[in-house]
């Protein structure tokens, strides 16, 4: 009796993924590191100078990482209730945020006492900031005001009362020491000059704002609110140059890289996109465990620092260079040593022992060598099979029509089971790989289970989804006809017309020829 041979699953060519750039440039980080924080991080914010600490608010506390570390080097306290939006000043020496109890204050860094206490603001205020002069300090709150206020007297210099929701987030020309912009939840970004009593700008963004950042350059404005990112025109008036929509959720942040060619957006749907500048268009994303409230990149993209709603920090760092390097100078066995004693030849005296091989069968194969085809067929019909390697399942079905006994396989089997196979044809017919052997078998379930049309609704959508699918595929592949009947035409007429150039020009060099010789 022969050998039981296991089936022959035929191999397809996989899709590789487009390696640019931007994948290698942005896979190049650690394994993050977890940091727990006590409540959701709602702020992340970088120092700009050497060594690079970060400020990150979460809770009633602001705590102060350094670059590497996991646990604070330094937190400030002092607060009664919820603290928002802790951002350090350019030369990194001050550090403000807001509070739930609608005071602002202002800390030293070197410090643990507030230096200033700011308070004007009635209700909760989620914004604050510095101006680009280092002596002045917007701030936005949830009693609908924008304000600006003087850092040495302390004082207000003016309100703004234009806003009609919460004021949930701001940021500062780094071009214009006056300009300051500010976004609300009544859908509205309005961008204020210190000079003037009133805005000079308001873009309605249609959604709620969430976050709002400024170019270096101060021409470009992006507003995030919704699932939408939103890119402006300041200099143009606040014209819309570019709306993406490649988040699912809210996007809550948003962020530049060091050079201002990346713009990288968080959102509640665990992902962080990151664009180009230039094309607008999403080059790589990240993908988190929970919904992100906060991100922040490093001055010199060293480090990304994402805060999720969950009080969870992750922290990832880019892998040195100087590592890489020493790695790949590393000496590498010699070639000889992988091929040692393949090439040897035994000896008429030698003694060859062979070591006999064993050959595992998996579990449809052992069922079809003891001619179980109904089991065999459940058995390749199994999530993880079915899922993941659907040609395994398409092998065996094709195995068992050679065998004869696909219909008999198909038969007998109950409403979950018909519902399982009719889900699984609908879904793999229109593969062309998988067509041939999906035809007959959807051919075949149809006239087995033709009978009980009708008792099952459930099976009765399944047979409808198996229509819908292959009518879809029946009007593509027409439609696909008629094109490359447009397309012969074309080329047929381009064939002729090239053919009647070349003829003319070889009769109009025989005329020249003969005109040549008849004047000599």
């Amino acid at each position: 009796m022969a050998t039981y041979k296991p089936v022959v699953v035929q191999s397809f060519p996989k899709l590789g993924e487009r390696i640019t750039q931007d994948t290698v440039y942005w896979r190049g980080y650690k394994t993050p590191v977890q940091i727990k924080e006590f409540g959701a991080v709602n702020k992340i914010d970088f120092s700009p100078v050497p060594p690079y600490n970060y400020a990150v608010t979460a809770s009633s506390r602001i705590h102060i990482y350094g670059r590497y570390s996991q646990e604070p080097v330094k937190t400030f306290s002092r607060f009664k209730d919820a603290a928002y939006c802790a951002t350090y000043r350019d030369d990194g020496n001050l550090l403000v945020a807001g509070s739930e109890e609608g005071s602002i204050r202002l800390f030293d860094i070197s410090g643990r006492a507030p230096l200033r206490q700011f308070d004007g603001h009635t209700k909760a205020v989620h914004v604050v900031g510095f101006l680009s002069d280092k002596y002045r300090i917007f701030s936005g709150g949830d009693d609908y005001s924008s304000n600006l206020w003087d850092i040495p007297s302390a004082t207000e210099i003016v309100s703004y009362s234009e806003h009609t929701d919460y004021v949930r987030c701001g940021c500062a020309s780094k071009v214009n020491a006056d300009v300051f912009i500010t976004g609300s939840y009544d859908h509205t970004v309005k961008l204020f000059d210190a000079r003037t009593k009133s805005s000079v700008m308001t873009i309605d963004h249609g959604q709620p704002v969430e976050s709002v950042l400024l170019f270096p350059s101060g021409g470009l404005l992006v507003s995030a609110g919704g699932r939408y990112v939103k890119v402006w025109d300041v200099l143009k008036g606040g014209q819309l140059l570019v709306s993406l929509k490649n988040h699912h959720k809210t996007v809550t942040c948003l962020c530049l890289n060091s050079s201002g060619q990346r713009l990288l957006s968080g959102s509640l749907d665990r992902h962080v996109k990151i664009y180009s500048t230039t094309s607008y268009k999403v080059v790589h994303s990240f993908n988190y465990a929970t919904s992100i409230l906060s991100l922040a990149l490093s001055p010199e993209d060293e480090t990304i620092v994402v805060g999720m709603t969950n009080g969870v920090l992750n922290v990832k760092h880019r892998k040195p260079e100087e590592r890489k390097e020493k790695s790949q100078s590393k000496r590498q066995p010699a070639y000889r040593t992988y091929v040692k004693g393949r090439t040897y030849m035994p000896k008429q005296e030698d003694f060859c022992v062979s070591k006999p091989v064993k050959r595992v069968l998996r579990k449809y194969d052992k069922l079809l060598k003891s001619f179980q085809s109904s089991k065999a067929l459940d058995a390749v019909l199994e999530p993880p099979i079915r899922l993941y390697t659907p040609e395994v399942t398409v092998a065996v079905m094709q195995e068992l029509h050679r065998r004869g006994t696909l219909r008999s396989a198909l038969a007998g089997r109950d409403e979950k089971q018909i519902n399982l196979l009719l889900t699984f044809v609908a879904r793999r017919v229109i593969e062309p790989r998988f067509t041939p052997v999906l035809v007959t078998v959807a051919d075949m379930i149809t006239d087995i289970y033709q009978p009980v049309v009708g008792q099952s609704a459930i099976v009765d959508r399944q047979f409808l989804k198996l229509q819908e699918a292959i009518g879809k595929e029946i009007d593509y592949q027409e439609e696909l006809l008629e094109v490359l009947g447009m397309m012969d035409t074309l080329f047929a007429t381009f064939t002729k017309k090239r053919a009647t150039y070349l003829e003319e020009n070889k009769s109009n060099g025989l005329t020249e020829t003969i005109e040549t010789n008849t004047n000599n």
